[in-house]
């Protein structure tokens, strides 16, 4: 029997999103919208819409497993950055692509940065096949963000961080926001930063606990 994936699309939003405090009437209904089966290996098709983060790509030599992110946190970061359709959005670390198509249904443009060439491959793939036609996938080091293309109205970082490199919050237009999950699992804080007059400054939003994104990691320091 073939799965309702857009009934399970609907519970989604009724269940884990609305139940969460995600109230922006533009990001859940690309949220109804964009098909999340499409983004996970075929074999955990039928587990894409539960409340859980998804493995996407196996842990390599020096990585971490990668994730498609649970979606309440998800939404809710999302919403935190209060993205609006005039925005240009660098979106760090989309894995295969969905918060990408999701951000590419309420911003105008979408600079998709991923690290991993298989997971860059696929996601530029999906997005065409979705007509996500202003979304640009590149590749390169996450930590440091996607300079050629900045400043950037808002930035999401998909995943969770140790440390907030300078050289991303410099990518940030003034005005700009930028959110992340700061702290490993259940530590993990969500964080605003805005840039105002060239200033960046943070606030905790809520408690959070994703899976971990690679390059963002504090360097071990030696205790004599």
């Amino acid at each position: 029997m073939m799965a309702d994936f857009s009934e399970q699309r609907a519970t989604m939003v009724e269940g884990q999103l609305r139940t969460t405090d995600v109230t922006h009437v533009p990001l859940l209904n690309a949220m109804r919208e964009i098909p999340r089966e499409e983004f996970v290996p075929s074999r955990r098709r039928a587990l894409a819409y539960i409340d859980e983060d998804l493995e996407v790509a196996p842990a390599s030599v020096g990585s971490p497993a990668r994730y498609l992110m649970e979606p309440s946190p998800f939404a809710k970061l999302a919403q935190l950055a209060d993205i609006s359709p005039s925005d240009f959005v660098l979106d760090i670390g989309c894995g295969t692509g969905y918060s990408s198509a999701v951000f590419s249904r309420i911003a105008s443009s979408v600079v998709a940065l991923e690290s991993d060439p298989a997971l860059a491959e696929a996601a530029s793939s999906t997005l065409s096949e979705l007509g996500c036609d202003n979304v640009a996938v590149v590749q390169g080091p996450l930590q440091e963000g996607y300079a050629s293309e900045a400043p950037y109205d808002a930035i999401f970082i998909g995943g969770a961080v140790e440390i907030m490199p300078d050289v991303i919050l410099d990518q940030l237009k003034d005005g700009g926001r930028l959110v992340a999950v700061v702290g490993q699992g259940n530590a993990g804080v969500a964080r605003l930063y805005v840039k105002d007059n060239g200033i960046v400054s943070s606030r905790r939003a809520f408690n959070a606990a994703v899976k971990p994104l690679p390059g963002f990691e504090r360097e071990a320091s030696f205790v004599f």
